[in-house]
């Protein structure tokens, strides 16, 4: 009786297939992935919208949000995709929910969630202990805790659900959720701009890489030679290969003018108008020990920078 009990139990188990195994792998690891993703948006977003005053190299990556939101719009459909086809073999074959691999992945799932919140309640009780209980770092406690519960109520429900062939739940959170990703992805645009926008936004990094470039070539020739060029041709240097370099776009020389003796100014035309998220304007100083700080804030279309050189912190070494 027992032999014929173990028979009849192994040959009820569904065997799992490499299609079920790496379907459900993929399936899983998209939704990792969307996960990540989604909180990284999350994050960034909060960083950009409340600026902390005490972090001042940090305050939101808009390359973190150009790459999260591109793995999102990529991922999430993916998984959708998987989930459906994984749904349609699970109505047509219920004994397939059992497969292993399947209640592997969800059980690990469960567990990294629930270790996540528990992380993510810890940090919250260390923070307000130690006074960093701000409106920034309250928001990504609470968007943790609301991706990660949702992810794990979820599969808590789905385990104990008896007929999910007849259930059109899942169909209805996929579709709550799509929505909501959509809304996130779409509000990316609000904060770093369009495409279009983006593009101008290098442009004008790479000018203000310029102006930093000759500006550094031309106290090199305060140093070296005690005078500051009378323009930008006396920069040249064929053994260094340095040519001061032109206006990416438009390829303009950048406007160059001696003020005096220890002092010049620095022009070009911007299209944009630097990042507002970061609060640079309203922000104290930094203090720079080898030298004043360099500011390349700019507004939309022409803009100069003057520069005083101070011949104490850059001494003059005049060719012999």
């Amino acid at each position: 009786m027992p032999e014929n009990y173990m028979e009849t139990n192994q040959q009820s188990r569904p065997k799992t297939t490499p299609r079920d195994f790496f379907g459900h792998l993929l399936g899983f690891a998209m939704l990792y992935t969307a996960v990540v993703s989604l909180l990284t948006l999350l994050f960034q977003y909060i960083n950009i919208l409340f600026p902390d005053q005490l972090n001042y190299y940090y305050q939101g990556s808009l390359d973190s949000i150009r790459w999260a939101s591109s793995i999102l719009i990529i991922v999430w459909p993916v998984h959708i995709i998987l989930a459906w086809l994984i749904g349609k073999d699970y109505a047509a074959n219920p004994q397939k929910r059992e497969l292993w691999v399947r209640r592997w992945l969800v059980y690990l799932t469960l567990f990294f969630t629930a270790i996540t919140i528990i992380i993510d309640l810890v940090t919250l009780v260390y923070r307000f202990y130690g006074g960093d209980l701000t409106t920034p770092f309250a928001l990504k406690v609470l968007a943790v805790l609301i991706v990660a519960g949702a992810v794990f109520g979820y599969f808590i429900w789905d385990l104990r659900r008896s007929l999910p062939a007849a259930s059109k739940t899942p169909k209805t959170l996929a579709w709550i959720v799509s929505a909501i990703l959509l809304v996130v992805i779409i509000s990316g645009f609000f904060v770093i701009g369009s495409p279009s926008k983006q593009r101008a936004m290098k442009f004008d990094e790479q000018r203000v890489a310029d102006l930093q470039a000759i500006q550094s070539e031309i106290i090199n020739h305060w140093i070296k030679k005690g005078t500051i060029p009378v323009s930008l041709t006396e920069l040249t240097n064929n053994i260094s290969g340095f040519t001061a370099p032109l206006d990416p776009q438009t390829k303009a020389a950048y406007e160059y003018r001696g003020l005096s003796s220890l002092s010049f100014e620095l022009c070009a035309s911007f299209q944009t108008e630097s990042p507002s998220g970061n609060d640079m304007k309203s922000r104290t100083p930094m203090y720079y020990p080898y030298g004043t700080s360099d500011n390349w804030q700019h507004n939309t279309g022409r803009q100069c920078f003057t520069r005083n050189i101070d011949p104490l912190l850059y001494k003059p070494e005049p060719l012999k």
